[in-house]
């Protein structure tokens, strides 16, 4: 009975040992962040991957921006207000859903992600692939909705030009929130 509090006691002191250097570096961070250290501070050169859910905001955000573009270019070029929304609404949930993966896949990679955020090369490089599909998709929607082959071009073609910068610029954006950043150790 003896060795068994023995044995009882060991593994309390050493869950105690545990929680006191857990304690200790709470109480650390805390007096880091009192000295003046911001809490959303990344360690230096470290690597990080993006949650799910960062990655699915970031797709439904770029949507509602990108499906404005669409559905101006679009009600332009078509001069009608259904082929427009049609053009919209079948880019909205094909893109995001494709977008997201690609985010998911790009988060995969750590090219450009050595200063802790993407870096401009990664920023273009995802904004020139992501465009690639993107113009093909809404070349092919457009197509298939308005009947209209020179509609189709100028809308596609209108939105690839736009459209690469402005992704350029989102992921720029996107690169200094550090919302939803994981930092290896």
């Amino acid at each position: 009975k003896e060795a068994m509090l023995d044995k009882q006691r060991a593994q309390a002191m050493a869950q105690l040992s545990e929680l006191e250097a857990d304690l200790g570096k709470i109480q650390l961070k805390k007096q880091e962040y009192l000295n003046g250290l911001k809490l959303a501070d990344k360690p230096a050169g470290a690597y990080f991957s993006e949650t799910t859910v960062r990655s699915a905001v970031k797709a439904f955000a770029w949507r509602v921006i990108a499906g404005s573009i669409t559905f101006i270019t679009s009600l332009r070029f078509s001069g009608s207000l259904a082929t427009a929304f049609s053009i919209v609404g079948s880019d909205f949930f094909s893109k995001s859903f494709t977008m997201f993966l690609g985010e998911r896949l790009m988060n995969k990679s750590k090219a450009g992600r050595a200063s802790g955020k993407d870096d401009a090369g990664r920023s273009l490089a995802k904004a020139l692939i992501w465009r690639l599909f993107a113009i093909c998709n809404t070349l092919t929607m457009a197509i298939f909705i308005a009947k209209d082959l020179s509609i189709a071009s100028k809308i596609a073609g209108s939105d690839a030009i736009v459209k690469t910068s402005l992704m350029f610029f989102y992921e720029r954006v996107w690169a200094r929130i550090e919302w939803g950043k994981e930092y290896a150790d």
